[in-house]
């Protein structure tokens, strides 16, 4: 009977940062208004001047996407009546796509300005175009920890690292820079967006054989 080898198992992680080239902006419509028709429309009016400055800039249509559309009634509760209908409320929300990070402010600031009051900036998150090359980096230095954390285990042990028996990689994941919501937009000068650096990061399990 053969005994099985002694094996180490691990867990390595690691991370690689880069300048992201990616900002998604979410960017919403909210038009209140006294009759259904009036919000409807003043809502598809305003999304339209968003998505046509948003074009005169550069983005492209497959930059811009529609993630949602509301139009509800707003209630009001009055003694004697009930409930009461007060008005009507259109909201319509876009997902933007901006890969030209140096003129993100601008971009921004003109958009808000074609939407007016009834723009709602709901915030944005800086990442990468394409994560490939960083996750690369990332898995490497995932390995690398993993390789100097088994070989210290197995000097502990007063053993050597022999062939790996598997390897598995663990959930690892861009991490985006979010930058906070604006509710409601107030004003239409540019507000600067600094790209600072973002990371991705990796984890992977590693089996050993263990030699005497």
């Amino acid at each position: 009977m053969t005994d099985s080898p002694r094996t180490i198992s691990v867990t390595g992680s690691g991370s690689a940062e880069a300048e992201p080239d990616l900002l998604t902006l979410s960017i919403g419509v909210e038009c209140r208004r006294e009759n259904v028709g009036a919000a409807y429309g003043d809502a598809g009016g305003a999304s339209a001047a968003i998505t046509a400055v948003l074009r005169e800039h550069g983005i492209q249509d497959r930059d811009i996407t529609t993630s949602g559309l509301n139009v509800r009634a707003e209630l009001n509760w009055q003694e004697g009546r009930g409930q009461t209908v007060s008005g009507y409320l259109a909201s319509s929300m876009l997902s933007v796509r901006i890969r030209e990070l140096a003129a993100s402010s601008e971009i921004i600031a003109a958009a808000v300005a074609a939407g007016g009051n009834d723009v709602r900036l709901n915030g944005l998150e800086l990442g990468f175009a394409d994560p490939a090359a960083v996750a690369v980096r990332a898995r490497e230095a995932a390995w690398a920890d993993a390789l100097v954390t088994a070989g210290h285990f197995a000097s502990l042990a007063g053993a050597a690292l022999g062939k790996v028996v598997s390897v598995a990689q663990q959930s690892g994941f861009p991490a985006p820079i979010p930058v906070a919501g604006i509710q409601r937009a107030v004003a239409v000068e540019s507000l600067a967006v600094e790209a600072g650096e973002s990371s991705v990061s990796a984890k992977v399990g590693v089996v050993w054989e263990l030699l005497d």
